[in-house]
């Protein structure tokens, strides 16, 4: 007889852990459907922040039709700038930012959306004093010949010093808004 008390007291066991995974995933299921929509809207809010930081004195940002995630900044009937959405890998991986280029193919700031870098050093990469460093440099300033970043160890007014103790940090953002001046680049020279 012991036997078959032992199986029942399995299937017990499983039939009960069954049911609290059951009812566990439809927990989150639920909280995810609650949400989302506010971490959706919060996400677009934080987005409009910081293209709305990076051109404070446009009118409005226009998306550009063709080219996902890009904005025309618009100041006065005009076309000032673009902000393009670009990506590079960190220390801590992904860098996601949105990058401003003026139609001059100068940069004109940057704003991380979402990185994973070391307090205290890599994501030091949003605050100003190395945003700063950035302004006013065309894609001669950020690359080499060969599309490598350029990196001073040394302050310079050609190229981006890197941070100190967050060199990788530093390649992987000057790596990210050159491929958006890059783009901004060809497309403001295709006259679109």
């Amino acid at each position: 007889m012991s036997g078959h008390g032992g199986k029942s007291s399995v299937l017990k066991v499983a039939l009960n852990l069954t049911a609290a995974c059951i009812i566990s995933g439809l927990i989150i299921a639920i909280a995810y459907a609650i949400t989302n929509p506010t971490a959706d809207i919060q996400r677009e809010k934080m987005k409009d922040l910081a293209m709305r930081s990076l051109a404070p004195t446009a009118d409005k940002f226009e998306e550009v039709a063709g080219k996902t995630g890009w904005f025309a900044v618009i100041k006065d009937g005009k076309t000032i700038a673009y902000e393009i959405p670009s990506e590079s890998k960190g220390y801590g991986g992904a860098i996601k930012m949105i990058v401003a280029v003026g139609i001059d193919g100068k940069v004109s700031g940057y704003t991380i959306l979402s990185a994973n870098e070391t307090p205290g050093l890599g994501d030091n990469a949003n605050k100003a004093f190395f945003k700063e460093r950035f302004v006013g440099k065309t894609l001669a300033n950020l690359e080499d010949k060969d599309g490598n970043p350029l990196v001073e160890k040394v302050p310079s007014q050609d190229h981006v010093q890197a941070l100190t103790g967050a060199t990788i940090t530093s390649k992987a953002v000057i790596r990210a808004v050159a491929e958006a001046t890059k783009l901004a680049d060809e497309f403001i020279k295709s006259g679109k």
